[in-house]
């Protein structure tokens, strides 16, 4: 065994040449690290040699292989948490929750009641979906805390009372926490939790929403490995299954995508669900600005979403209640966003994203720059 170690020991030199660099990890989910650009600045700044060790762990040989290895070990040696994420019973990856910090409830909030103090007119709703780990908590590992998820949300709920209706569809969820309402391998809720965030956001904003037997439920796959497969590596887990769910009356909405200049009359890519992110099957994945246009409703009202993916899956339920929907992520989107609700007419905005990200991407912060 020694000699084999120290055989690819001395073969890692002559491995690492021939073996090509590789822009993306399928197995990860994520884009590797290149090869660092060399200058004397970045020499003596040390940034070179910073970028250069994130260059060479991700281009190490056999890397994928390595990951899973480690995982396998880990897993074998008891160990129930790897990447943030908990090996959970039934197969459930469950990803940790990581409290905001200090002030942060209160920069997040403050930003939102700018963006609506300059937006006058505008019906502002906010849905802070939970996530799996406070609906499967009893899928936790012994030991393993299942955060605090709740009380940021009611935090937040009264940093915006006066301001925003705040949605709350943890209730709605709970209800119903026994059917498969998030992937075991995936971060989002399944189109089922979806479903259900989306009736209780009906029930606030005084529309009806369309029953279960209005939908044709179409399996699109069953054989999907999310970001909590990729993120953890824990392995030898069965895949999710993805259901997209059909109105049963056509709606013939089109789908823009605008920084792209492309237009489709899907709210699905299924191309997407042959590739390893199948979850960016709905609404192509995310993008700076979509606008939905729902021919059967001409004189409808029209929302602006602001949003994180957990909004891709529920968006396409909205399609029957609006004639135009404007779908805005703000980690990519640019524009004058007081100006698109003037221009357009925008009735409504729901602020939406899952309570995780909206603590741990800062870009919801934007919403108070646009305004200076």
């Amino acid at each position: 065994m020694a000699v084999l170690l120290l055989a690819f020991i001395c073969a890692l030199p002559a491995l690492e040449i021939l073996t090509p660099d590789r822009e993306f990890s399928a197995a990860e989910n994520r884009m590797l690290e290149p090869r660092p650009d060399l200058s004397l600045q970045h020499l003596a700044s040390g940034k070179f040699m910073a970028n250069y060790e994130k260059y060479m762990s991700d281009q190490f040989p056999f890397r994928d292989f390595w990951v899973g290895a480690k995982s396998d070990t880990a897993r074998a040696m008891g160990q129930k948490e790897n990447g943030g994420v908990y090996l959970g019973k039934d197969g459930y990856l469950i990803q940790r929750f990581s409290p905001p910090a200090v002030g942060e409830v209160e920069e997040n909030a403050e930003a939102i009641r700018t963006f609506i103090s300059a937006a006058p007119g505008l019906h502002t709703y906010v849905m802070l979906a939970p996530t799996s780990i406070t609906l499967n908590e009893d899928k936790l590992p012994a030991f393993a805390p299942a955060g605090s998820e709740l009380a940021f949300l009611d935090k937040m709920r009264n940093a915006l009372s006066r301001f925003a209706r705040f949605v709350d569809v943890y209730p709605a969820l709970y209800d119903k926490r026994h059917e498969y309402l998030y992937y075991k391998t995936d971060h989002h809720w399944t189109t089922l939790g979806a479903y259900y965030a989306y009736r209780e956001l009906c029930r606030q904003m005084g529309m009806t929403p369309q029953e279960a037997e209005d939908f044709e439920i179409w399996q699109a796959a069953d054989d999907f490995y999310g970001s909590l497969y990729s993120q953890s590596g824990f392995r030898h887990l069965r895949p999710d299954r993805i259901a997209l769910w059909l109105p049963k009356e056509k709606e013939n909405e089109t789908v823009e995508y605008v920084d792209e200049e492309q237009t489709t009359n899907s709210l699905y890519a299924l191309e997407n669900l042959s590739k390893k992110d199948k979850y960016a099957v709905f609404l192509n994945g995310n993008h700076a600005l979509v606008k939905i246009t729902s021919p059967a409703h001409p004189a409808g009202k029209k929302l602006l979403v602001v949003k994180d993916s957990y909004a891709n899956s529920l968006i396409p339920f909205l399609t029957g209640h609006f004639s135009e929907i404007y779908v805005v992520d703000l980690r990519y989107y640019d524009g004058d966003l007081l100006a698109l609700i003037r221009e357009r007419e925008i009735d409504d905005m729901l602020v939406l994203y899952n309570i995780n990200t909206f603590f741990a991407d800062p870009s919801i912060k934007n919403l108070s720059e646009m305004i200076k």
